[in-house]
């Protein structure tokens, strides 16, 4: 019998499925909805940071929540097999220079439809300004349709050509899908500074693109990589220090 009991609890303590899961930061529970915010530990230990995520996951919450009520109250149908299911995670994906912080902002969301949805977006935080910043000081320019953003587009492109031809998606490799990616900063894509073999320095831009974006709902999320040096033309004085190395495999395998 103590042999069983201890069987039990070795798998108990190695099972992730039973592992204790983290606390939300931030939670809405109601009979229409329960959503969450999460934020990971480095994040958390910045504390600015952290505040401005917090907030902004906290208006993420209220605008959810008083969506569901209104749909229950017009629609009580959808309701039928439970409330709705939302999370939103904020994770620190590379920190460059010591001083700018490329955050992932996922989002999943089921409102019991066809099938969960899910969400990208991201957040780039300057350290020394304690605020959210664009791309936009690493280049000598940035215009709508101007030469910058046109290599980017291009060479953002190519990125998803090539990772659509790993997973054998190539069907949708078309500029039907590729149409909504503009030479403009608000519409190529939530960008990141890639994390680099070179300490504090950045690989490159990662772009970003939840489901239905660039492909269809079943090829899931994509992420396209533009080397720096692809850039190199376009760089300003900040870029030029902050870019160099190159994209470690891991990355690029993860």
């Amino acid at each position: 019998m103590l042999a069983i009991l201890s069987a039990v609890a070795t798998i108990a303590v190695a099972s992730p499925a039973l592992a204790a899961d983290p606390k939300p930061d931030a939670i809405v529970k109601n009979r229409n909805i329960e959503a969450r915010v999460f934020l990971d530990d480095k994040i958390k230990a910045d504390a600015p940071l952290a505040a401005d995520c917090l907030a902004e996951g906290r208006k993420w919450l209220d605008k959810n929540t008083a969506d569901a009520a209104a749909s229950r109250k017009e629609d009580p149908q959808f309701f039928r097999d439970g409330s709705w299911d939302f999370e939103r995670k904020y994770s620190i994906r590379s920190v460059v220079a010591d001083r700018y912080v490329s955050v992932l902002r996922d989002d999943y969301m089921d409102t019991h439809g066809a099938h969960p949805n899910t969400d990208v977006n991201t957040v780039l935080w300057d350290k020394s300004e304690n605020k959210r910043i664009s791309i936009r000081p690493f280049f000598t320019e940035t215009a709508d349709g101007g030469a910058t953003m046109k290599t980017m587009v291009k060479a953002v492109i190519a990125s998803l050509k090539i990772e659509k031809k790993k997973r054998d998606t190539s069907q949708t490799a078309t500029e039907e899908w590729f149409k909504g990616l503009e030479p403009s900063l608000l519409k190529i894509g939530a960008v990141t500074l890639a994390p680099s073999t070179e300490t504090g320095k950045s690989s490159g831009l990662t772009f970003h693109y939840p489901p239905y974006a660039v492909g269809a709902y079943a090829e899931g999320q994509y992420v396209a990589f533009v080397p720096w040096e692809t850039l190199k033309p376009y760089v300003s004085p900040e870029g030029a220090r902050i870019f160099g190395g190159a994209r470690p495999k891991a990355d690029e395998q993860e």
